[in-house]
């Protein structure tokens, strides 16, 4: 509760903040609600004339002494005024609300997408540690706190706020000591409004915890459909989801209930001072001090005072889930990534590929190294094949490479220069890569070729699908290069998706290459076809090839094998 509070002490301000740039529509829509302030006032109107100068006999206001005294001409005028002013406030109503929806959405769609920016700046370390469902609940649901926040709860308390003043000063007008009992009540709504807004923002920060937790379970158990059918773990994974929303459920019970007692509260509250203006004021209306219609216009203006009051205890109350929201969607902004490009870093067009490993440890959790003190020196176009058990730190000394991580320990450089040094962009322009676990995007077979350099041509995505003994299957589909791969790449078998995946590294033609087991998953046939095709990728270009079988690493120049993290053996082939 206390990380909570220290994060909300400057929610607001930060909102604002983002705001900023929008600030004219945001004050269009303000000035839009605020219309609503005269019509306010003016609803009373026409019910004081028909009581006052209809069926009474006092005379009519001086706006409208022209029409004369005949009743049926007043009580016609009176019908049309209240129709008039019903229409205005109806009219204004939908304006407002098509201005808040439009800057509401807009916001939502600017936040959001900052918040998936920063997401993908953010360091693997981070989205190993926290999952990436969380980060995709920020992104979609807890960005939607400008709409809770700015759009549904600050504009309309502002106005709420400046109605009711309004309304007071007139009421006051009216009769000074009327106007003064109806704001006895004001002291209780705030106190009211601070105790269950403390209680209700803790309890939102919960629920909104334990929805991403929720929606982890969802995430996890459709992306690995298949290991769940074959192992025929659906019945599971809906226990483990089930419990995890029904804490939800409780949750959201718990708000329920604090929100109906506050609402309770506030009720009896404003009826309590709806009476002590109706006792009063039928008290003077006996004492001839108080017209009948101005009795009622009074009470209808005390409505006008306590419906924005109500508004804003009922708003403030409101405003918890989105800041609660606001506060996790900031929490993701204020991650830093751990791997940062340095000011004024170095310019890397094509790279030679000597790579120097100079006493490189590394580790993901303080004092449990997976790599420890490796030295090595690689000369540009070799060819490094890497061996190890599971768990021996293959991948993480390739992911060092490309500084999806950075040593915690020791320094390696490229060309001579720490990797530190460099643009981010363009180290990582230096690098393809051929995985095990092939990642296609949801779109074409075109596309998804063409990922690393977008504004290829017809062309050279052909070629490189030739060099990638790819073209002959992609041209027998149905729509060819057009053809849509589906969610991962899944409407296609493993071996093309894999040939996909080198046709996309031919593409790119950058000058180190990393292969991570890639033909480990592949039947004899396919796997001949597409080492045909990583004999051709490796041509001139220093390559890290991860491998389990001997034969694949039989056309390396030098073997490693990391054992435990350490380099256990270096070998070079003759």
């Amino acid at each position: 509760m206390n990380a909570h509070s220290s994060i909300d002490r400057n929610v607001f301000g930060r909102i604002v903040a983002f705001a900023r740039p929008y600030w004219l529509k945001v004050a269009g829509t303000f000035l839009l609600s605020m219309a609503a302030v005269p019509l306010t006032l003016l609803t009373p109107l026409p019910l004081k004339i028909a009581v006052d100068n209809v069926i009474g006999s006092k005379p009519l206001p001086g706006f409208l002494q022209f029409i004369g005294g005949n009743p049926y001409v007043v009580l016609a005028i009176v019908a049309v005024l209240l129709v008039f002013i019903t229409f205005l406030l109806y009219a204004q109503g939908m304006a407002v609300w098509l201005a808040s929806t439009y800057l509401g959405e807009r916001l939502v769609l600017d936040f959001r997408a900052a918040l998936f920016r920063h997401a993908q700046r953010l360091s693997l370390a981070y989205h190993d540690r926290t999952g990436t469902t969380d980060s995709v609940f920020r992104i979609q649901y807890d960005a939607e706190c400008f709409q809770h926040v700015l759009i549904d709860g600050i504009i309309p308390l502002v106005s709420a706020l400046l109605t009711a003043v309004s309304v007071v000063i007139v009421t006051a007008w009216l009769n000074w000591q009327l106007a003064l009992v109806s704001l006895v009540v004001c002291p209780i709504l705030y106190l009211l409004t601070t105790r269950f807004g403390r209680r209700l923002r803790g309890r939102w920060y919960e629920v909104k915890d334990i929805e991403s937790s929720a929606m982890s379970v969802v995430q996890e158990a459709l992306s690995a459909g298949r290991v769940v059918k074959a192992f025929g773990q659906e019945e599971h994974e809906q226990r483990r989801f089930v419990h995890r929303a029904s804490r939800r459920l409780k949750g959201q019970l718990d708000i329920a209930w604090l929100q109906s007692k506050f609402d309770l509260a506030i009720g009896v509250t404003v009826a309590a001072g709806t009476a002590a203006v109706l006792l009063m004021g039928v008290i003077q209306v006996k004492g001839g001090h108080l017209s009948t219609g101005e009795l009622l216009m009074v009470l209808a203006y005390q409505a006008q005072v306590y419906l924005p009051l109500r508004t804003i205890s009922k708003k403030v109350a409101d405003l918890q889930g989105g800041l609660a929201s606001a506060g996790r969607a900031f929490a993701l902004l204020d991650e830093l990534p751990e791997v940062t490009e340095k000011p004024h870093a170095t310019r890397l067009d094509r790279a030679r590929g000597d790579f120097a490993f100079e006493d490189v440890s590394f580790a993901y959790e303080p004092g449990h190294d997976v790599l420890h003190g490796i030295s090595l020196g690689v000369r540009a176009g070799s060819r490094v094949g890497i061996q190890g058990k599971t768990g021996a730190g293959k991948t993480t000394f390739v992911s060092l490479l490309t500084r999806f991580y950075d040593p915690t320990g020791g320094a390696i450089l490229l060309d001579g220069v720490d990797l530190r040094d460099y643009k981010l962009t363009d180290l990582r322009n230096q690098f393809a890569m051929v995985l095990q676990e092939t990642m296609l995007f949801s779109s074409t077979i075109r596309e998804n070729i063409a990922y690393g350099k977008p504004d290829a041509t017809d062309e050279e995505i052909r070629e490189a699908a030739r060099q990638a003994n790819a073209h002959d299957f992609i041209e027998a589909l149905p729509n060819g290069y057009l053809t849509e791969v589906g969610e991962r790449g899944m409407l296609l078998s493993g071996g093309e998706r894999q040939r996909i995946s080198i046709a996309r590294a031919f593409l790119k033609d950058a000058p180190v290459l990393l292969l991570d087991e890639p033909t480990s998953a592949l039947d004899l046939v396919t796997e001949a076809a597409i080492v045909d095709a990583m004999e051709r990728l490796m041509e001139n270009r220093t390559v890290f090839m991860i491998a389990h079988r001997t034969s694949t690493l039989a056309r390396c120049d030098v073997r490693l094998e990391i054992h435990d993290g350490k380099l256990r053996e270096l070998q070079t082939v003759a």
